[in-house]
């Protein structure tokens, strides 16, 4: 019996057989270490509250590759399925994003970063009220404060027709006119309405108190907030509250409590 397997193993045929087992072997460890090994460019975009955002710097932890977010918040980075990339600025919390293999396979990620917030010490002058920013000259009187939102807007420009006769004096305004063709201008446009409702909404939040809502108004608890966004969609309360006027917010609350209400009711019979 022995000497008859040693017979088979020195048979020629049962050592190309082996050969051929092994070299099989080895090629397809080899190809699937290459296709987990595999890399390709992964682009993204970078936002913040739907604001793209510019100079994000980005670095695959595993290969040390590194790029930076363009004026649209785009970037592009060789990457493999399973590597982090690490998003970092002076003005946003840093964020690790994991390479999943349907991100690798699609080949684009969205990346939703957060404001870093910075707790500043209060500064009270009592002694001289006088003092302030305008009455020293620093800036005019009277003018307008814009949002973070609005300042990115009048960056980016708002193309009107009437920029066309730039073309007249050789001083025609390219941005305005790029940016809305990218639709970079209607995005921004967006951020500053979401901005000014989430103001509202602030302001909403500290003048009436659950009770009110619940006893005053009748609103269900679980649909204060619901209300409280169908009411800073009215023009005319929008309008009051922003000149805090809080007799005409509770005239015309009292009128939109009862249009909810009466609303609420209608979908309710019908579901």
């Amino acid at each position: 019996m022995t000497n008859s397997f040693r017979n088979y193993k020195s048979n020629p045929l049962f050592v190309k057989n082996n050969f051929t087992f092994l070299f099989l072997f080895f090629f397809l460890a080899q190809l699937l270490t290459a296709q987990v090994s595999t890399e390709k460019w992964i682009k993204g975009q970078i936002t913040s509250n739907f604001i793209p955002l510019e100079g994000i710097n980005i670095t695959n932890s595993n290969s040390k590759r590194s790029a930076v977010s363009d004026s649209y918040g785009n970037f592009s980075i060789l990457a493999k399925e399973g590597d982090i990339l690490i998003f970092s600025s002076v003005n946003y919390d840093p964020l690790r994003k994991y390479i999943n293999k349907e991100e690798f396979n699609l080949g684009s990620i969205v990346i939703n970063m957060t404001a870093m917030s910075v707790e500043l010490n209060e500064v009270i002058v009592n002694k001289h009220p006088e003092i302030s920013a305008e009455n020293i000259g620093i800036i005019p009187r009277d003018q307008v404060k814009l949002t973070s939102a609005e300042r990115k807007l009048q960056t980016a420009g708002d193309f009107k027709p009437i920029h066309l006769l730039g073309l007249l004096g050789g001083l025609l305004a390219v941005d305005p006119i790029l940016n809305a063709i990218s639709g970079r201008t209607k995005m921004l446009k967006k951020a500053v309405s979401v901005e000014k409702k989430e103001f509202l909404m602030a302001k909403l939040d500290v003048l009436f108190d659950a009770k009110y809502y619940i006893e005053t108004l009748k609103i269900p608890e679980e649909q204060i907030k619901g209300f409280q966004y169908y009411c800073v969609e009215d023009t005319d309360f929008a309008n009051a509250l922003n000149s805090k006027n809080k007799t005409m917010c509770m005239f015309l609350i009292t009128g939109l409590a009862s249009n909810y209400n009466s609303n609420r009711e209608i979908n309710d019979e019908i579901h």
